[in-house]
């Protein structure tokens, strides 16, 4: 099994699922520096504390992925003095304004229309696989960005569990690191303080029962079939994970040698 750095994870009241990725293994020995990559959730939210705390990392750069309706849902990012912020949006595995009506608003019988039988978890597969083939400008300009000058960095979206997540990938992928650690880090965004919190109209009672929320569960879980999907796409539109680095994200060796020298000890 791989082995992790013991996590030094500070307590957010206001966002949701950060976490420093420093510690991983690369295939050929090497860690992910410490405090150079964080992930989390959107920065909406963050109190006067959380943002104290935020602007103690010497951040240079946050990319959000999160696209209009999500910042008109939640708001924009707290402002830290000093720090670029990119918004580069990627495709919602859920997009649509008329299914997350549904998802927030829907009865037992529209979320089943929608959700029963492997369709949630069908939707986030093949939205995996869409975001790796499509979005390989915005995962090119995140890539370059950081061999250049972006770092300390921190990727978010709404939940940090799917854009964010994939983004992360393909930036751990593209400096070497074990496949299974990256799928373990991947995971980490099930842990219950971690979690996206679900809002759905109506009661409590009416609300989340427990078969509405095993309906919804396959968009809120971080499940590795998922990622393992946008690895396969990888494999399957460029034939590994060079090939795609260098033809689909036009990331050379010099960029590529320039990325692990800001992210690798």
């Amino acid at each position: 099994m791989t082995q992790q750095v013991p996590s030094t994870e500070p307590e957010l009241a206001g966002v949701r699922n950060f976490r420093d990725v420093g510690g991983l293994p690369t295939v050929d020995g090497r860690r992910v520096r410490q405090g150079v990559l964080f992930r989390s959730g959107h920065l909406a939210h963050a109190t006067a504390a959380d943002a104290a705390f935020l602007a103690t990392l010497g951040l240079h750069t946050i990319f959000d992925f999160r696209n209009a309706a999500d910042q008109k849902l939640e708001g924009p990012d707290v402002e830290l003095p000093g720090v670029r912020n990119v918004n580069l949006p990627l495709s919602d595995p859920a997009d649509g304004a008329e299914f997350w009506k549904m998802v927030r608003d829907g009865d037992l019988d529209q979320l089943r229309a929608i959700l029963d039988g492997g369709k949630g978890a069908g939707r986030m597969i093949a939205s995996y696989r869409t975001i790796v083939k499509r979005r390989t400008g915005e995962h090119s300009r995140v890539l370059h960005s950081l061999a250049e000058d972006s770092v300390p960095a921190l990727m978010h979206c709404a939940a940090g569990k799917d854009r964010a997540g994939i983004s992360i990938a393909v930036t751990l992928l593209a400096v070497g690191v074990e496949r299974e650690a990256i799928v373990a880090d991947y995971l980490e965004s099930n842990a219950k303080h971690r979690r996206y919190k679900v809002r759905r109209s109506g009661s409590q009672d009416s609300a989340y029962t427990p078969e509405v929320m095993e309906l919804l569960s396959p968009l809120f879980d971080a499940r590795a079939e998922y990622l393992e999907a946008a690895f396969d796409s990888i494999e399957e539109t460029w034939g590994g994970v060079d090939a795609y680095l260098e033809k689909g994200l036009g990331l050379s060796a010099a960029s590529r040698d320039r990325l692990r020298a800001r992210l690798l000890n």
